[in-house]
């Protein structure tokens, strides 16, 4: 509007100093000098134009208001630098920190079930490392060697039994020897172990506890000459060939997380070294003192370097796909909105309001207010938009009366 106001007082100009031209009195030309020959000449550029038709024919130009006009030697003296609006392959990265904890799935507890008192400690300090199938402990029970002495009686009544011409009797023997193998079995005696009973005839004083699991023993609860109840907690191990890692995330970025995204971390611990591992689970609550989110990550820990309560820098990245992006250093964020400083040529810089998306490194995700291929300010922006504000101000001013 600006423009097309100026354009006008041009015209005006432009006809009120020809009309002036032809109504010159002839002593102002001097003696002998008759004046000059009017001609229509003057007139064949305003000739049948209008605001619209100037326009087309680019002798006039619209410029949005708060532009500014800036030669070529005050922009370099500025040091104005320009950057251009393009589709771009956007991945942003999340940095955060995160503790190594064990994996919960892979924690057992060690219990007997059958009391008694330990004669024998092969695992003795907590840290050990044990095999499946590797002795723990030998336990006495006095029941145990009760139901021992009824199983072997009942195979020597069995026996006995079986050549009895009382055939009931028989079924009888052979009912009580399952009752008495049953509850071995129960007790975690193993076949082995029934099987070198029924060979020796005599009932073993101890029983043997072996580890269900490999992995490292993380608590002993229990010490050797112990009495210990049924179901009472000896020991607990874990494996540590798989790991978790918890990261803590600021709410606004939890919307970029998702289950089975990738995260890398790093260790003080390994200099140059990264491991990878996967989200597996987000948690549904924030920490109200530092608004984060925790999101548990599963780290394959085969050498076991990674050790519960290691701490680590976390690298979460984000993959945000093709999209429009303006470099970081075009954005002017006054707080209550964003605005890039955009090259019309000849020149000519418009400020113009724009809606960003995601940052991604040093580029902002362009959602409206620009269009691929424009070219922007992305060096001394601020000046720029400061001049235009100050014109926009003065022009105001100069509207009051």
């Amino acid at each position: 509007m600006k423009c097309r106001a100026w354009t006008f007082l041009l015209l005006a100009a432009l006809v009120a100093g020809s009309a002036l031209g032809q109504t010159q009195h002839p002593a102002e030309h001097g003696a002998g000098h008759p004046p000059p020959e009017q001609t229509t000449d003057d007139f064949d550029d305003l000739k049948g134009l209008s605001m619209e038709s100037i326009q087309q024919e680019g002798k006039a130009r619209e410029i949005a208001p708060g532009s500014v006009q800036i030669s070529s030697e005050r922009q370099q003296l500025i040091g104005v630098r320009f950057g251009t609006v393009e589709k771009r392959t956007l991945q942003k990265v999340i940095r955060t920190v995160g503790r190594i904890d064990f994996d919960e799935k892979r924690i057992g507890i060690v219990s007997p079930k059958i009391g008694g008192w330990i004669e024998a400690l092969y695992v003795d300090f907590t840290g050990r490392f044990v095999r499946k199938g590797e002795p723990l402990l030998t336990i006495y029970s006095p029941e145990l060697v009760s139901t021992q002495e009824e199983y072997l009686m009942a195979l020597k009544a069995r026996r006995d039994w079986a050549h009895s011409p009382f055939g009931e009797v028989s079924k009888g023997g052979d009912l009580l020897a399952q009752s008495s193998r049953r509850r071995l079995k129960l007790w975690d005696i193993s076949d082995a172990q029934i099987k070198a009973l029924q060979d020796s005839g005599e009932p073993t004083k101890t029983l043997t506890l072996f580890s269900p699991f490999s992995g490292h023993v993380i608590e002993k609860m229990v010490t050797k000459g112990q009495f210990v109840d049924a179901g009472m907690a000896l020991f607990k191990i874990v494996d540590l060939s798989v790991v978790w890692l918890l990261a803590d995330v600021y709410e606004n970025e939890l919307t970029d997380i998702r289950l089975g995204q990738p995260a890398a971390v790093r260790m003080a611990y390994y200099p140059g070294e990264t491991f990878t591992g996967k989200a597996i689970y987000i948690y549904p609550y924030l920490d109200p003192q530092t608004r984060t989110a925790t999101v548990r990550y599963e780290f394959a820990n085969p050498h076991g370097k990674l050790k519960p309560e290691m701490f680590g820098d976390v690298e979460i990245t984000v993959h945000l796909g093709d999209k429009l992006a303006v470099a970081e250093g075009a954005v002017i964020d006054t707080g209550v909105r964003r605005v890039v400083i955009v090259d019309r040529g000849s020149g000519y810089f418009e400020p113009r309001e724009v809606r960003l998306g995601a940052k991604a490194g040093d580029v902002f995700e362009v959602l409206d207010g620009l269009l691929a291929g424009e070219r922007v300010v992305t060096s001394a922006n601020f000046l720029i938009d400061s001049e235009s504000k100050l014109k926009e101000a003065v022009g105001g001013m100069g509207h009051q009366h």
